[in-house]
């Protein structure tokens, strides 16, 4: 992207911009196919990102929606603003935070919050004590624990 906006200095083309619906979107590639609202033709390939390979912050726009499509130059064009949308991300080198409608993910390299708070519950529910009586059998409260941790089953992806 950086060698876009070197090389677009250089040629004299001006940059513009086009409020347009979003008529498909490819997380795969990170891209998604425009129709302007002016009744231009549709723009296929729009950059979701100045450089995808590298994290950052990522809007993934709803089908139908409306996007502002910034062009850098004839050939090339990426999306400015969103209007609805269906998930955001944003990454900071091996740490990611992604929002969807199924919950929010926070993860640092392999280990997620989720993953985490599971593997406590698991651990309070095998909870044992020892008494003067001996070891602890049951873990009275377990069914509280179990519904607090369904709670952070459904809020965390």
């Amino acid at each position: 992207m950086k060698e876009l906006i070197q090389a677009l200095a250089q040629t004299g083309d001006e940059i513009y911009t086009k409020i347009c619906q979003v008529i498909a979107v490819d997380d795969q590639e990170m891209t998604c196919d425009v129709k302007p609202i002016d009744g231009g033709a549709e723009i296929f390939g729009v950059y979701l990102q100045a450089d995808s390979d590298h994290g950052g912050f990522l809007l993934l726009p709803k089908k139908d929606s409306l996007v502002a499509v910034v062009f850098i130059n004839k050939e090339t064009a990426v999306i400015a603003n969103t209007g609805e949308i269906t998930a955001a991300s944003f990454q900071v080198e091996k740490t990611r935070f992604e929002m969807t409608p199924e919950g929010f993910l926070l993860q640092k390299e392999q280990e997620t919050l989720k993953k985490l708070m599971l593997d406590l519950f698991a651990a309070i529910k095998a909870m044992t004590f020892t008494t003067n009586m001996g070891p602890t059998i049951k873990l009275i409260n377990e069914a509280q624990f179990t519904s607090i941790e369904n709670r952070f089953k459904s809020f965390l992806k």
